[in-house]
């Protein structure tokens, strides 16, 4: 393939859905929430302005891990855990890339919790996708590091007696720069926090609930219900108060460092909490990404961070280039011949 340059300047058609859809048939369960994923990702990807050729997408183990062998382009389905770690390294040998990582709740939050964390903390700038069905869907139906507590599945016959993880609160605690969640279902929303995360320049966590209808159907039937999702849901909008429920009459403020629902007429109190995204604390962010299983409060979603920074590629790629500009760039035969030598006769 030949790729454009500064020269030779792009001369493709608009890209289309079909661009990026593969001649793989796509092997989900009948009803899977990631079919709705794969198409808002699928659609997204055009809108972009990105060349074909520059995106990657890297995933690890489990069901969302065949989504490379669904995209029409590059691709690494690589192993358990360690997704974060590869896409790190293909984004630094070459930044130009548009890199995003495709995983699930066990595989990004269990034996691949430390390299999601790190790759966070240090801005690497890759997009991370987690799908959260709160299950082992792969390995049929054992319970996950976000499974609820007391969950029965096949792995805790008698109820988990693990609390689950918060994965959003991990991600602000790895100061990820830009942190979201999403629905499967919400095709709307879902599309524009991916079109806000591919905007990012920087670590972008984005957590998506999705539906796995055979090992843990209706997990989160109980928010995004149609009759009951205006009421159990809030859209978190930068600069906008935060106001939910189907008559737009309920709303969230702070009560010191407490949250609380308050309701009211036609016009919100002044007092109602106002939605950034853009503060360098994790303040707000954290206890608005605590209420998830509260059923007291609507589950936020959308944005909920979303700052900028130097990456991890300008910094280490910073000091390189400072490094070979003291010390010069000397050839094969002086880089052998450096330091101690000796001959072996």
């Amino acid at each position: 393939m030949s790729l454009p340059t500064a020269e030779t300047p792009r001369t493709d058609p608009a890209l289309t859905k079909k661009d990026f859809t593969t001649d793989q048939e796509v092997r989900w369960c009948p009803g899977c929430g990631d079919y709705a994923i794969l198409n808002a990702v699928q659609n997204v990807f055009p809108t972009l302005g990105i060349p074909r050729e520059k995106f990657v997408i890297v995933s690890g183990i489990g069901c969302a891990s065949r989504f490379p062998y669904y995209m029409n382009v590059y691709g690494f389905h690589t192993i358990h855990g360690r997704a974060p770690a590869i896409a790190t390294g293909v984004h630094m040998a070459n930044p130009e890339l548009s890199v995003w990582v495709v995983s699930g709740d066990g595989d990004a939050l269990s034996i691949g919790g430390n390299h999601l964390i790190h790759a966070m903390r240090r801005n690497v700038d890759i997009k991370v996708l987690m799908f959260n069905n709160r299950i082992y869907g792969l390995t049929k139906g054992q319970a996950s590091p976000t499974s609820e507590l007391d969950k029965r599945t096949k792995s805790t016959p008698f109820g988990s007696t693990d609390q689950p993880l918060n994965p959003l609160s991990l991600a602000l605690g790895a100061n990820a720069s830009f942190v979201a969640r999403s629905i499967d279902v919400f095709a709307p929303h879902l599309k524009s926090v991916l079109q806000a995360a591919a905007a990012h320049r920087g670590s972008a966590f984005i957590e998506i609930y999705q539906n796995c209808n055979i090992f843990n159907d209706k997990a989160f039937h109980s928010r995004t219900e149609r009759s009951v999702r205006e009421d159990q849901i809030v859209q978190l909008e930068h600069g906008q108060p935060v106001v939910f429920g189907s008559e737009r009459n309920r709303g969230i403020r702070l009560n010191g460092l407490e949250p609380e629902v308050v309701e009211f007429g036609e016009t919100p109190p002044e007092d109602l909490l106002v939605w950034k995204t853009d503060s360098l604390k994790t303040t707000l962010p954290f206890l608005m990404a605590q209420l998830d299983h509260d059923p007291a409060f609507p589950l936020p979603i959308g944005v909920f961070r979303n700052v900028e920074g130097p990456t991890y590629e300008d910094r280490v790629h910073s000091q390189v280039d400072k490094e070979v500009q003291r010390a010069g760039s000397p050839g094969m035969k002086e880089l052998l011949d450096s330091g101690q030598t000796w001959e072996v006769s």
